[in-house]
């Protein structure tokens, strides 16, 4: 016993690492497979492009890390995650890893989820009325399932064929999460569902052949309050009748009588492609159409699925729309759409063999860039499309940068409501929970289960909100992740780092750099009550000196008086001097100890003997006054407003163009002069020149980014 001991701790450690190699080795050469698929779909691409004469671009790196964050987990990667991505020296193969790690992460079956339910109709309340016991076991199933990457075969032959409890079986509220559950209601939805197609282009003898395999779907309540079982019924017994008031207590206790048929009649139906088939009494009609729809043999099922996973993570199906699939609405690359088809039968309906084969594509790497968008360069992928980010993520990725939550509810409320605080949107199972940001930027109503149900364009009162809005202002104030970012004391560069890379995954642009270093630094006064000084090209400490080349005879009188138009003679200036004084007196001007701070140029007007050429040796002497009061408060730029409007739409409008245009020359202020002068260069020592930026001031900037059509929209 004790050497059986000895052998298993012996070989545990070695049987441990066989297990590991396994895992990375079936890791390996799942990615090696799709990246043979993934060169079949570029070159299916590829010749179509060809053809009209298009040579897409390959994205970047900053572009790739955000796209695969937010198509695959529907979640920005964090600072720290794009930085390890951007730095990775490999630049091989960082981008396949990656996609395995995120198809690998919890956050794919929580997106995925949600996306799934907007198709599967997930919602308590009106007009689907599920429930929210029955909405919430749904939703878990759902979930579930992709999180055990379960054969799509399987998926939909459970959700098909299923029996029991809403509240306890999952897929049992597919036929209960529709408005119509009749037999021609469930049809319809089947149709759209699991064939991609709409059932009403169909002939009437074919919608009424597949409404036929759910003649015999029953829905009986139970004793729990509205529980429903839903089971095979071939006796008719508890048929779906619309407006149907769940039964009292009463009605519960009392027992009918119920009529037996002598014989149950086979179940005459007909399939999609118009084979007409008997069904036996003993067979449940459901379980018959489940298995002709998931052959390999037929494409209705697998052309359904590959169209709709194209769709989700390329913005447009090869048909389109996703969901309409029909003769006279052929795809644009059919044999790129019976390719993928292949594929996935061929891989035993593993989707995420499928995403894998999509994501490592070039075609979905292509730029969002668009050299040419003519409907045939969008129909053939020649570019990613822009496309505005869903409701509940793009709300998810402003309080992950912000470190904020929000407050999701019902408008009816009932139990199993409540969501815990701080949970993200796309985990929310039932689409009666909302929040008046989600309504505002068009989350799904889950109504009809069609794709178009999702409004993703943006719309006037959806900037207004992002612009001025006290929900987002609020956040920026309040959120603790975004205050330790600003107040962490970093240098100026690292604090705009680590913002670009939370808010838009990558490093910020030296043009950028400049834009940040420029806000809040004072611009050249406009306009002045005094013309000359403030016009001298390399104004000098002191002012007086520093008068452009005044005339043979200038004025005794300090700088302003200097300057005036065209001093040819000495009368010229007193002349031109406003109000002169009648009685000149020579005293003030030579002492000059005293000037007022605006009527300075009176006592000027009175120039000391207004002789040829009296000037010159007061002039000489008026430098040497130590305070030299008026010319200093000339000179000085205004302080610096801490975050203008005009500043903050600046900033706004030069990150919204997704490239920070530079910014103009720095105001020739004598003080800050010397510190802005770095700031122009390219190199590294902008780094070391960049001015400290005040709190309201990093708020500005995190709300213009967040403005941002980078930031916003998909790329």
């Amino acid at each position: 016993m004790r050497k059986r001991s000895i052998l298993f701790i012996t070989l545990l450690p070695l049987v441990s690492g066989l297990i590991g190699f396994a895992g990375l080795v079936d890791a390996n050469d799942s990615t090696a497979k799709a990246a043979k698929a993934s060169t079949t779909v570029d070159q299916l691409i590829k010749a179509k492009l060809d053809k009209l004469s298009i040579q897409p671009a390959i994205c970047s790196d900053e572009a790739f890390v955000r796209r695969a964050y937010l198509d695959i987990i529907g979640t920005l990667p964090s600072a720290q995650e794009a930085r390890d991505f951007l730095k990775d020296p490999d630049k091989a193969g960082k981008r396949a890893r990656l996609i395995n790690q995120l198809l690998d992460r919890p956050e794919y079956a929580e997106y995925w989820a949600m996306k799934w339910g907007d198709t599967l109709r997930i919602k308590a309340e009106f007009p689907v009325n599920l429930w929210p016991n029955a909405a919430q076991a749904y939703s878990r199933w759902v979930q579930a399932s992709l999180a055990e990457n379960k054969p799509y075969d399987r998926f939909a032959r459970e959700l098909l064929t299923s029996s029991g409890s809403n509240f306890r079986v999952g897929p049992v509220n597919f036929y209960r999460a529709m408005q119509d559950r009749s037999p021609s209601g469930i049809a319809a939805t089947v149709a759209l569902t699991m064939m991609g197609t709409r059932d009403d282009k169909w002939p009437e003898d074919r919608r009424a052949g597949l409404a036929a395999f759910f003649t015999q779907v029953g829905f009986k309540p139970t004793r729990e309050w509205k529980e429903e079982s839903v089971y095979w019924d071939p006796l008719g017994l508890n048929p779906w009748v619309a407006d149907k008031a769940a039964p009292t207590t009463d009605e519960k206790k009392e027992v009918k009588e119920v009529k037996v048929p002598d014989a149950i009649k086979p179940v005459e139906a007909m399939f999609p492609d118009g084979t007409k088939v008997k069904v036996s009494p003993d067979q449940d009609p459901r379980e018959v159409f489940a298995n002709w729809l998931i052959t390999a043999e037929n494409p209705w099922f697998t052309n359904a699925i590959v169209n709709r996973v194209w769709s989700w993570l390329m913005g447009r199906g090869i048909v389109h729309e996703p969901d309409d699939i029909r003769p006279d609405n052929p795809p644009s690359n059919p044999e790129l759409l019976t390719f993928l088809q292949r594929e996935l039968v061929a891989s035993d309906y593993d989707l995420k063999h499928l995403y894998r084969i999509i994501l490592n594509s070039q075609a979905y790497q292509y730029s969002a860039g668009a050299k040419n968008a003519s409907p045939e360069a969008i129909a053939n992928f020649a570019f990613y499309p822009v496309r505005r980010l869903e409701a509940e993520v793009l709300l998810d990725a402003i309080n992950k940068i912000t470190g904020d939550s929000d407050l999701y509810t019902s408008p009816i409320p009932e139990p199993f409501t409540y969501i815990p605080p701080g949970s993200p949107a796309i985990t929310i199972a039932d689409g009666s929970i909302t929040s008046p940001f989600l309504a505002l930027f068009g989350r799904s109503a889950r109504a009809t289960g069609m794709e178009n149900e999702r409004d993703n364009k943006i719309m006037p009162a959806q900037w207004l909100h992002m612009l001025n809005s006290s929900h987002v202002q609020k956040k920026l104030e309040t959120g603790p992740k975004l205050k330790a970012i600003i107040d962490s004391g970093k240098p100026t560069r690292e604090i705009a780092e680590e913002l670009y890379l939370t808010i838009l995954s990558r490093f910020p642009t030296e043009a950028e750099l400049t834009v940040i270093a420029d806000y809040g630094v004072p611009k050249a006064p406009t306009g002045s009550p005094e013309p000359a000084p403030a016009a001298a090209p390399k104004p000098a400490p002191a002012p007086v000196a520093a008068a452009p080349k005044p005339a043979p005879a200038p004025a005794p009188a300090p700088a302003p008086v200097a300057a005036a138009p065209k001093p040819a003679t000495a009368p010229a200036p007193v002349a031109a001097a406003p109000k002169p004084a009648p009685t000149p007196a020579p005293a003030p001007v030579a002492a000059a100890p005293k000037p007022a701070p605006a009527p300075a140029p009176a006592p000027v007007a009175a120039a000391p003997k207004p002789a040829p050429a009296p000037a010159p040796a007061p002039a000489a002497a008026a430098p040497k006054p130590a305070p030299a009061p008026a010319p200093a408060p000339a000179a000085a730029a205004p302080k610096p407003a801490p975050a203008s409007t005009e500043n903050s739409m600046n900033m706004m409008g030069a990150s919204m163009d997704m490239q920070a245009k530079p910014a103009p020359a720095p105001a020739p202020a004598p003080a800050p002069a010397a510190a802005q002068t770095p700031v122009a260069a390219a190199p590294a020592p902008v780094a070391a020149a960049l001015p400290v930026k005040k709190r309201e001031q990093w708020l500005d900037i995190t709300w213009a980014l967040l403005n941002s059509k980078e930031f916003l929209f998909r790329h």
